[in-house]
């Protein structure tokens, strides 16, 4: 007797957030270590499963993230956050002619292994160590202990409930009308989504205010004034 395959539901939410430093820090082995996890991965697992699902008219749920609408850090995690929420537009666009639906979640920041401050703090000083004297000059000691101590707020701040993610999961896998986007976490909806929305100039404003600042750009406005 031959039995029929068939799947309903498909979650991509593995992922690596690190290393997550200024661009001019990074080799191209940082970039790819994180896209052939979080962007690459996720297409191929979906690419193998789509015959399934669509056999089932089933459902995909893809976990982008905030940085996936709004980028402010360096590293490969913005970059393949931006490219789950283009193959996941796209996927949308493709299957909703064969009844496969398709939903993106949008977490802020919870406490999970990516924000591990000791992965973090790990990698940002190895990234340090590897620096060139002139891009360390340019960027200064102060800019180093100011990027540990943010990434040490950011983890205080962060969402220990993950429940608010895994809802988001479980409605777009059952509800009859999953959505489209789910903003996930109270950082997500009421301050990075709306963000990401607004003037570059705006943005680009506030984000400034929030990260550490290089010595070269004390130097620059310095020379101004």
């Amino acid at each position: 007797r031959k039995v029929k395959e068939s799947l309903f539901g498909l979650v991509n939410n593995a992922g690596r957030a690190t290393p997550m430093a200024p661009t001019d820090w990074m080799q191209i082995d940082d970039f790819n270590t994180i896209l052939d996890v979080n962007l690459m991965g996720l297409i191929e697992i979906t690419l193998k499963l789509l015959p399934l699902l669509k056999k089932a008219k089933g459902r995909v749920v893809n976990v982008a993230s905030v940085m996936g609408r709004l980028a402010f850090l360096g590293g490969g995690y913005c970059l393949s956050k931006w490219g789950v929420e283009a193959f996941s537009d796209i996927l949308r666009r493709d299957m909703q002619h064969f009844g496969v639906k398709v939903s993106i979640i949008e977490p802020g920041c919870f406490k999970t292994g990516v924000t591990s401050s000791e992965v973090i703090e790990r990698d940002l000083l190895r990234l340090w160590n590897q620096l060139t004297p002139e891009v360390r000059e340019s960027y200064g000691d102060k800019y180093f202990v100011e990027c540990k101590a943010q990434r040490f707020s950011m983890k205080r701040l962060c969402d220990s409930d993950i429940s608010k993610v895994t809802k988001c999961m479980e409605h777009a896998l059952i509800a009859k009308y999953p959505r489209t986007r789910y903003g996930s976490g109270w950082d997500a909806k009421f301050f990075w989504l709306p963000l990401s929305y607004a003037p570059t100039l705006l943005s680009d404003m506030m984000l400034r205010m929030l990260l550490p600042t290089p010595a070269a750009n004390h130097f620059v406005y310095a020379v101004v004034d």
